[in-house]
Formats: structure tokens, C-alpha cells, sequence
């Protein structure tokens, strides 16, 4: 049977969750909410469901709700997330809310334990390792065929110029941290996917002249290099489209192990895989690797990979320890930023991330 859904922020994140719902057999979209009216009744009408303009009336009226997307905007784009999510999980509902998890590292502790209490699914939607090119990516770590991190570099952001610049824009960017609260979620999550924890973490954020010109509070430019629990080291360059990116296009991972290298190209378009073993002339400058395209470039396509991974999870009823992109993964993500605000502030210092709730597991499995 479909699982009941409901979302709530119908703004443009709010309609792409809406049409990944409607195309999923796991799920049936009853229920949309907006403070806005005309938002909630477009979207009503658009998925045939019902509108409504406060959560807890909805919740109240529908009592079949199973899970909830929380899809709400706010500063940072993600200060409006806490008190939908808290409120959905009080009535028992399962959620999957937008990245960040939490504009404020203290909100986020509180909804990963909250949820932990409630003993209930928490999601967030980083998509970006939801991809053909991550997939294969995993398999050749968990082969082997990639062997003990070296390192990695991710690059992300947005391209752009001074010349395309068009100022401080709205309300939820005018804070200095709006971007790397918004958008590094979606790197840090990346990098800890494919090389674990991070234990170290050292930024220098800053902004070009053009922006500081007219008084754009946002620092654009993060760079930031981390330690990994496994000895590894990492580097994530992220801005907003202060310059063009070179290589790789605007999202390009590269990680280097002890047997081979691969990297991510464009998110969702290639994999570039180099065997040590195989490579021909590995002494030259660029020795060439083996290619593969998978032919997509909407990286759009992540959200159905995504959000039907959350929908699996919930029909098949997997240990909360073992969802895919949880709760408790978000709040790392966040640990790390603001660990990188932290060694920002004090002049690039080392900083040490806060340590993750522990995992207590499921009882009902055993090894």
C-alpha cells in the first residue's frame, strides 16, 4: 500500500518533491500546506489534493498522514525548517526534510534527537550522492579497487562573473554565512559519504571586491580543508558565482586512494576511473583514464533517486541506523560547517567538529 505523504512549503523545492511523489507508486501525495493560500490551493489543484495553511490543522484533519516533507525556505534556506519538522515528528509522522537540516547547529541536535526519542524516520534530501556516477563509485571502493584515501578535492558552487553579479539579492542571503550554511551541506555530505567522518576542519571563507562594493554581507567563497578519521585528507572549494569553473564543471569530486583514482564529473554525467595498474605512462601529466558517460546532464534526475530512496526505507521498514541520508547524517554536514565558521572566525584555526549522537541500533537485529 502507498505511503501517505504530505509536504509542507510549496515553493519551487515544495513542487519538485510534489511531482517525484506523483510519480512514485510507494507514495500518494494527500496533503500540501503554505502559509501562502494561492500557493497551497495552486498546488492542491495542480496534484489533486488537499490544501491547507496551517500544519498542525492538517495534521489534526488527517490523521493518515504517514510522512511529511518539509520543503519551507527562510534565512539560509533553512531557518524555517525546524519547527515544521519538530511539529510533524510530535505527531508521530515520518519526515524527510530540506538540506541544510537546520539554519542553527542547536536546532539541528534537537530534531536528530527528537526524532531518536519518537523512535521515527529523519531524512534530508542530499541528493548529490544519489547518482549513476556515485552508485558505480561505490561499488569500486567496496571492491577494492580504489584502496586506502589519499585524498580528495570537491568542487561546487555556481558559475558566474562580476559582470553577471546582480547584487545582495533577497532577505534570506543578507547574512554573512547564507551560502555555506545553504549550499556546503550538500559537499561535506558527499565527501563524508565516500570517505567517512571528519575530525578536522580548517576554512578561510571570503567574498570578491564587486560584492563588498555594494555591501553583499555574504562570504561566497569557501575553502576549506578537512582531516577524515582515516587519515585521509580532503579539500572542498565552493563559491557562488563569483568566477567560471574550470575542469570538471560546476560539481567535479576527485578522490585518490592507494589503487586507483575516479572522479565525478558534473554530478550525474561521468565517471572518470584511472587504475593504477593499468594506467598507461602513469608518470606523465595526464595519463588517461577509463570514461564513462551515462548521458544525463538534469541534475534533477537526483531528486526521484533520492526521494524514492526515502520511500524504500519506509516501505521496507529498515533499522532507523541503516536510512539512507538521515537525520543524523544532516546534522554532520552542519557540524562541519559550522566547525568551518568556527576556524573562520579565529583566523583559519584548526577546529575539531563536535562528535555525533551515537548509534544505538535496532534490537530487533541481531548478528
Amino acid at each position: 500500500m502507498a505511503i501517505k505523504v504530505a509536504i509542507v512549503g510549496m515553493g519551487g523545492i515544495g513542487n519538485t518533491h510534489a511531482r517525484v511523489y506523483m510519480q512514485d507508486p510507494r507514495a500518494e501525495l494527500v496533503a500540501v500546506c503554505d502559509l501562502v493560500k494561492e500557493k497551497a490551493d495552486k498546488a492542491a489543484e495542480a496534484y489533486g489534493c488537499r490544501a491547507f495553511y496551517d500544519e498542525e490543522e492538517m495534521l489534526k484533519a488527517m490523521p493518515e498522514i504517514e510522512a511529511v516533507s518539509v520543503t519551507t525556505s527562510g534565512y539560509d534556506n533553512g531557518s524555517m525548517h525546524f519547527e515544521p519538522a519538530m511539529l510533524a515528528l510530535s505527531y508521530g509522522k515520518h519526515v524527510l526534510v530540506e538540506k541544510p537540516i537546520c539554519a542553527d547547529i542547536r536546532d539541528a541536535r534537537e530534531l536528530v534527537a527528537y526524532a531518536d526519542r519518537q523512535k521515527l524516520y529523519l531524512g534530508c534530501d542530499l541528493n548529490h550522492y544519489f547518482t549513476g556516477p556515485a552508485y558505480d563509485a561505490d561499488k569500486m571502493i567496496a571492491n577494492g579497487d580504489i584502496g586506502e584515501l589519499v585524498y580528495c578535492v570537491h568542487k561546487v558552487g555556481f558559475n558566474g562573473s562580476e559582470k553577471k553579479y546582480g547584487g545582495a539579492g533577497s532577505p534570506r542571503w543578507l547574512t554573512p554565512y547564507s551560502h555555506i550554511k545553504a549550499f556546503c551541506a550538500h559537499p561535506f555530505s558527499v565527501m563524508r559519504h565516500f570517505c567517512g567522518d571528519i575530525v578536522g576542519v580548517q576554512a578561510f571563507l571570503s567574498k570578491p571586491g564587486v560584492r563588498a562594493t555594494a555591501c553583499d554581507p555574504m562570504l561566497s567563497i569557501c575553502s576549506i580543508h578537512v582531516k577524515f578519521a582515516n587519515g585521509g585528507v580532503g579539500y572542498l572549494l565552493s563559491q557562488r558565482g563569483d568566477a567560471m569553473f574550470g575542469l570538471g564543471g560546476w560539481w567535479s569530486y576527485e578522490h585518490a586512494g592507494t589503487r586507483g583514482t575516479f572522479c565525478i564529473e558534473n554530478a550525474v554525467e561521468k565517471l572518470h576511473y584511472w587504475d593504477v595498474d593499468k594506467v598507461e605512462n602513469p608518470g606523465m601529466a595526464s595519463p588517461t583514464p577509463v570514461t564513462k558517460d551515462y548521458g544525463v546532464s538534469d541534475f534533477g534526475s537526483t531528486f526521484p533517486n533520492r526521494i524514492g530512496a526515502f520511500l524504500e526505507d519506509l516501505e521496507n521498514k529498515v533499522p532507523r541506523e541503516y536510512l539512507r541520508a538521515s537525520g543524523r547524517d544532516a546534522l554532520a554536514t552542519l557540524e562541519y560547517t559550522f566547525a568551518a565558521i568556527k576556524s573562520y572566525e579565529n583566523g583559519g584555526i584548526l577546529v575539531v567538529p563536535e562528535m555525533l549522537p551515537p548509534l544505538h541500533g535496532d534490537i530487533s537485529r541481531v548478528w
